[in-house]
C-alpha cells in the first residue's frame, strides 16, 4: 500500500511564500511521474507542476517563474516552493505519484493541504 501525506499549507499574505512537502511511504517502486495539483474554490482541479519519467519538469502557465517543484529521491518526497503568491493561488494542493506495477500504471493521491492567500 502506498500513502502520500502533504504538509506545509497555511495562511499567507499576498506576495508571500510557502513550501509544500509530499512524503510517500509504502512500496514505492517504478515511479512514472510525480506531480502537484490544486483545486481552488469553485474551480476544477488543475495540474500545477510535475516531474515526468525522464526527470523533466512542467508547470502550469499561471505559476511559471513563481513555483518550483523539486524532489528528494532518498526520502521519496517532493516539494513545491511557491513564491509571489496571489489570492488566485488559494486552493487545496494535492500531490500525486504514478507508479508502475504488473497491474499497470496506478495513481496515488494525498488528501491535500490547504493554501490560503489573503491579507
Amino acid at each position: 500500500q502506498v500513502q502520500l501525506v502533504e504538509s506545509g499549507g497555511g495562511l499567507v499574505q499576498p506576495g508571500g511564500s510557502l513550501r509544500l512537502s509530499c512524503a510517500a511511504s509504502g512500496s514505492i517502486r517504478s515511479i512514472l511521474d510525480m506531480a502537484w495539483y490544486r483545486q481552488g474554490p469553485g474551480k476544477e482541479r488543475e495540474l500545477v507542476a510535475s516531474f515526468n519519467l525522464g526527470g523533466s519538469t512542467d508547470y502550469a502557465d499561471s505559476v511559471k517563474g513563481r513555483f518550483t517543484i523539486s524532489r528528494d529521491n532518498a526520502k521519496n518526497t517532493i516539494y513545491l516552493q511557491m513564491n509571489s503568491l496571489t489570492p488566485e493561488d488559494t486552493a487545496v494542493y494535492h500531490c500525486k505519484f504514478t507508479l508502475f506495477s504488473f497491474r499497470g500504471a496506478t495513481d496515488y493521491w494525498g488528501k491535500g493541504t490547504l493554501v490560503t492567500v489573503s491579507s
